[in-house]
């Protein structure tokens, strides 16, 4: 299921230069492509029928060629504490997450974000953290950059509509997009990288470069590869362990980029962009909520003046591991604290609505695999 090649592609793949040659390519004038992009992305067009500047029959070839949202809700679950879910639908039936975070109290470390959108890079993942369930049923394919985008665009939708209609601007109050959902961002990077050209870009959805992250599980190449980009995004690191050897019990990439590789990376990227670097940080009782751990991360995050995101671990059907107390959670950052590293301890969310990254769309999937039995 890795390959997938729709019956169209996505126009919201494309961008500024891609799209001209395309255009070119079909006879039309290049500059054409910016008045698209201005319909896509500043006009919020959801057809290329509502693109009326453009010719008929300029609007007629674009819909031969392309497609333009190449997913849809399939639905949306809220929780009390300002976490709402959105399970989207792709073309070929495969499902994938995206959440809305609203944060009246943002910090410096998050983007100063009062609203922020956790996208998702691939279906399901390869990598195998064991206390994750987005790779529970394994990796079906990288997302397309359109893909991503539609991401972005569905939920700026989703949040228009809860506001009787209204919205102020494409983004319709999302302050920051975070690639923090279902999949390892930097293991589909060309994708990544293209859907963070459309955000940032001026012909695109202008989001300002420091309110964009990409979260890493640590493959130290790519992050290396990324401190090239000239895009000025921010990076979170997956840590969950101060050591190889706790690190090395509950995520498997850590056998191929060890710390002695991952955070040497991780300094070059920080040198090269001139941004604090953010260490995630999730707390599982008697796994990495020691404070032994404590101490070894205060380390890491002195040398390299990183921010530490401490995450009370969300409970997972099927897994075993749990949420440490509040006391040893005090406890854990108490060290941190002491040693004047910046950090945060994330408040907990969405508990009852499958918030661990790829929970409700495994439960979809299921649900969906049983119905096919039924059937057969």
């Amino acid at each position: 299921m890795a390959l997938f090649k729709p019956e169209k592609p996505s126009v919201l793949s494309e961008n500024l230069t891609t799209l001209a040659d395309r255009l070119k390519g079909m006879g039309e004038q290049g500059f054409r492509a910016k008045q698209v992009m201005e319909w896509l992305y500043k006009k919020n067009a959801r057809n290329f029928a509502a693109m009326t500047s453009l010719s008929t029959k300029l609007r007629e070839a674009l819909a031969g060629q392309f497609s333009l949202l190449p997913a849809k809700k399939i639905l949306a679950k809220q929780a009390g504490e300002g976490t709402e879910k959105l399970l989207l639908e792709l073309e070929d039936g495969l499902y994938i997450e995206t959440v809305i975070l609203s944060a009246p109290d943002g910090d410096e470390a998050e983007g100063g974000a009062r609203m922020t959108l956790c996208v998702s890079s691939q279906v399901g993942c390869a990598y195998g953290c064991k206390f994750c369930a987005s790779g529970l049923d394994g990796w079906k394919r990288n997302l397309e950059a359109g893909e991503i985008i539609a991401q972005v665009l569905l939920a700026a939708d989703h949040i228009a509509e809860k506001k009787a209609g209204l919205r102020s601007r494409t983004l319709s109050g999302i302050d920051n997009v975070v690639f923090m959902g279902m999949g390892e961002p930097l293991a589909n990077y060309e994708n990544v990288t293209r859907a963070v050209e459309i955000l940032n870009a001026d012909w695109g959805l202008g989001l300002g470069a420091r309110r964009i992250t990409i979260s890493t599980s640590g493959l130290a190449p790519q992050i290396l590869k990324l401190a090239e980009n000239p895009i000025q995004l921010r990076l979170a690191i997956s840590l969950h362990g101060a050591t190889d050897e706790v690190r090395g019990t509950i995520m498997p990439v850590n056998k191929r980029f060890p710390l002695a590789e991952l955070l040497p990376a991780v300094a070059a990227f920080a040198e090269k962009h001139g941004r604090m670097v953010t260490f995630e940080f999730i707390l599982i009782e008697g796994v990495n909520d020691g404070l032994d751990q404590a101490e070894a991360l205060a380390k890491i995050a002195q040398k390299l003046h990183a921010h530490v995101n401490l995450i009370p671990y969300n409970p997972v059907e099927g897994l075993p591991w749990k949420r440490p107390n509040i006391l040893r959670q005090r406890a854990f950052a108490g060290v941190l604290k002491k040693a004047n590293v910046s950090h945060t301890i994330r408040r907990q969310k969405g508990d009852d609505i499958d918030a661990a990254c790829g929970q409700l769309r495994l439960r979809k999937e299921r649900e969906k695999g049983n119905a096919d039995l039924a059937l057969n």
